[in-house]
């Protein structure tokens, strides 16, 4: 039996791709209850309890909550513009899952990444779709016909567009190390030593960056509630608004997967770890997704013990300091290699 044949048939990737879109959308609904719990036990208090047992049916609620509700659409909005922002949002992310890999199976000792299509350039497009989602909180800004909406946008763009500069740099830096684009082959040449041990300080612009990017906790200035109501969320209502919500945390999800990848090693198990036969086939794929859970929650964590900054604050941080450090690991990373270390 040929296993290659098998695993590259075009029909198991697609199926391949429709179970990772499920897994992903059932990982956000997770990620919503544990952010909840987790805040909670934070503050103290019980957080969602009477919906099932510890409030794991609150989700189911929530949903029954958002698909009853009245869908409205502000009289000035432009209606093309305001229906059409969220499925682009949402394409951002099922675009970005594309060539994500999700872990590996063993079989017969080769190893078989989990992924629905594998690019030379992975890691270059997944950045680029996941850009794409600036687009799409402006069309959501723009079209609302709201003053907050509209300046909770341009505070999303002063942000993102500071962020991606020293997020790319580090990209590039770990591509240069990898000696490759493929976010696989960047993975798999993470054995046996991570590359936040090569470059930490990479990691940490990335890490910082990538919060950012993502508009979590301290960085959501697009939609503090204390200014700009919800940001540039305000006008939308029912499923239209459990759209945008959902995006943002499917991007922590990716988010949290990418560090993984670019600096934790990926899917690769501890030395000690490569002989266990039990479980031999998915045991990658299971190391992989319990550092993107510890990820997840070292995000979750930041949001409840760090206040959230001001933009003129945010923006500094990015060109005045994350940048310069951004450069000055590529140049460690240059120096690395031409001083033969990797």
């Amino acid at each position: 039996m040929d296993i290659e044949a098998i695993i590259y048939n075009p029909l198991l990737r697609g199926i391949l791709g429709l179970c990772i879109m499920g897994a992903v959308f059932g990982g956000a609904c997770v990620a919503v209850w544990f952010e909840r719990k987790l805040s909670a036990d934070v503050q103290q208090r019980y957080g969602p309890m009477r919906v099932g047992p510890h409030g794991l049916l609150q989700l189911v609620a929530d949903a029954i909550k958002l698909f009853t509700k009245e869908d409205i659409i502000p009289k000035n909005a432009d209606r093309i513009l305001f229906v059409s922002a969220p499925i682009l949002l949402m394409g951002s992310v099922f675009l970005m899952l594309v060539a994500m890999p999700f872990g590996a199976i063993i079989i017969d000792g080769e190893s078989y990444v989990i992924a629905a299509t594998e690019m030379d350039i992975s890691v270059l497009y997944i950045e680029a779709m996941s850009a794409i989602s600036i687009i799409g909180i402006f069309m959501v800004a723009y079209s609302a016909n709201n003053k907050y909406s509209v300046l909770g946008a341009f505070r999303n763009f002063a942000r993102m567009i500071g962020y991606e500069v020293p997020l790319g740099i580090c990209i590039v830096s770990v591509a240069i190390m990898a000696g490759s684009l493929n976010i696989v082959d960047i993975a798999e040449a993470q054995s046996p030593l991570w590359f936040i041990i090569m470059q930490p300080l990479g990691a940490i612009v990335f890490f910082i960056a990538l919060m950012a990017d993502m508009g979590r906790l301290p960085f959501d200035q697009n939609e503090s509630e204390e200014e700009l109501i919800a940001g540039w969320m305000t006008e939308y209502t029912s499923m239209r608004f459990g759209y945008c919500f959902f995006a943002e945390y499917i991007h922590l999800i990716l988010g949290s997967m990418l560090v993984v990848l670019l600096f934790l090693g990926g899917w690769n198990l501890p030395a000690f770890l490569t002989d266990i036969t039990i479980l031999g086939i998915i045991l990658p794929t299971v190391f992989f997704l319990l550092k993107v859970a510890l990820v997840i929650l070292f995000i979750i964590m930041i949001r409840w013990a760090v206040p959230r900054f001001r933009i003129d604050q945010v923006v500094d941080l990015s060109w005045k300091k994350l940048l310069p450090l951004s450069l000055l690991n590529l140049g460690w990373v240059i120096g690395l290699g031409l001083l033969g270390v990797y």
